[in-house]
């Protein structure tokens, strides 16, 4: 059987970081990407700047992507967890353990019941939405 992959994640920004989180996951199986909603992401991070319909489309677009859906539990996850049929949670591995499955709204007992397990593959140096915001505007003030 093959593994059935959830990625949740705002994906604000789309960069080479992301497609490269969303090239390794889909060489475990299939790629559900649950965005995170703007309503959702503002109250954890910060406000996106592109808008879901415009991160839905981007993120569709994306050769590694079988399927876009919306987490819109927001910190609760298990609806859209459920809803991808996914058997993998996939993450970078610049969060991990309690908090991340805190953030997710699911426990590791949670997990287990639903025969979902955790994977964590190696987070991207150097790139993030927040170094393109950083990089935007340095170079608006040159």
């Amino acid at each position: 059987m093959t593994d059935r992959i959830y990625v949740g994640g705002t994906f604000d920004l789309f960069h080479c970081g992301h497609v490269a989180l969303l090239r390794r996951a889909s060489e475990l199986g299939p790629v559900t990407v649950a965005l995170n909603t703007d309503e959702f992401a503002a109250e954890y991070k910060r406000p996106p700047i592109l808008t879901l319909a415009e991160r839905t489309e981007l993120v569709a677009a994306c050769r590694y992507v079988e399927n876009v859906i919306v987490n819109t539990g927001g910190q609760d996850s298990k609806p859209s967890i459920l809803v991808s049929g996914c058997n993998v949670i996939v993450h970078g591995d610049d969060w991990t353990g309690e908090s991340l499955l805190t953030q997710l709204g699911v426990s590791r007992e949670w997990l287990d019941v639903h025969g979902v397990r955790m994977h964590y593959l190696p987070y991207t140096p150097g790139i993030s939405s927040a170094v393109v915001e950083q990089r935007i505007l340095a170079a608006r003030s040159k």
